[in-house]
């Protein structure tokens, strides 16, 4: 019994010293969204501010955890006229729901560098889980900080509907599946 106690605090020990802290670079990364607009156009957009964070136990990120806000009222889609429409209350409401944000409550391998992520993503005031797929773009030392970096492409999609957002725009004007598109590098804590 004593040596299975001690195996087990071994095994515990060594997790517990593989964890790691990863945050995002933000000078290098970017959370945007896309929607199609009147059935023949992608239109785009992003969050300028935003936050993220990955903890993992292992060195491949299997079974890490993620953890993203964005500030609604950062959106930017490049038209100045269409942000502040976003940011009403016919979209986002940015006044009264300021952040969007997700918590990922699986991290799973799939093959190679894919991961399928799941989670609870809040807008809009609610909370939905979604499904992700990332890809591990690779690692590296980063020449001028000399810190590791790890490289994230994260792709999904939601319905505007589930989120109450856009709720008085019909499908033929703005569609509703929203695409989710994040490009990110972590730097190791």
């Amino acid at each position: 019994m004593k040596k299975v106690t001690v195996i087990a605090a071994a095994m515990f020990l060594s997790a517990n010293t593989f964890a790691q802290s990863w945050s995002i670079d933000k000078a290098h990364s970017r959370i945007g969204f896309g929607i199609t607009h009147l059935g023949i156009n992608e239109i785009d957009g992003a969050f300028t501010s935003f936050e993220g964070k990955i903890s993992s136990a292992k060195p491949d990120f299997s079974g890490a955890e993620i953890e993203f806000s964005a500030e609604t009222n950062s959106i930017n889609t490049g038209v100045e006229a269409r942000d502040k429409h976003l940011k009403s209350a016919d979209f986002f409401d940015a006044e009264k729901n300021t952040k969007v944000s997700f918590k990922s409550t699986s991290f799973k391998k799939e093959s190679g560098k894919n991961y399928k992520v799941t989670g609870e993503l809040t807008m809009h005031g609610v909370t939905k889980p979604v499904t992700l797929t990332a890809t591990l773009v690779g690692t590296t030392t980063n020449p001028m900080s000399k810190k590791e970096m790890a490289g994230f492409h994260l792709t999904g999609s939601v319905k505007r509907s589930d989120f109450g957002i856009g709720a008085s725009m019909p499908d033929a004007m703005l569609s509703e599946v929203v695409t989710i598109t994040a490009n990110t590098e972590f730097s190791k804590d």
